[in-house]
């Protein structure tokens, strides 16, 4: 199971890693990019994600 991190500490590891010249926007994405993430590496550790065979199956079925 990954270790998640509580919000104020995803919002800081986000802050620390961008430039200090950075706009609201950047931050804004940054943070939606790091929940996004946070949201699906939770699904995986449910058990909620499709296995790599299946992804390949269903991207080969999408690219006919």
């Amino acid at each position: 199971m990954s270790a998640v991190p509580d919000a104020k500490t995803q919002v800081r590891e986000v802050l620390d890693r961008l430039p200090d010249d950075c706009s609201l926007e950047d931050v804004q994405y940054h943070l939606y990019v790091a929940d996004k993430l946070r949201r699906r590496i939770a699904q995986a550790d449910a058990g909620q994600a499709v296995p790599h065979a299946e992804a390949e199956k269903r991207l080969e079925e999408w690219l006919k």
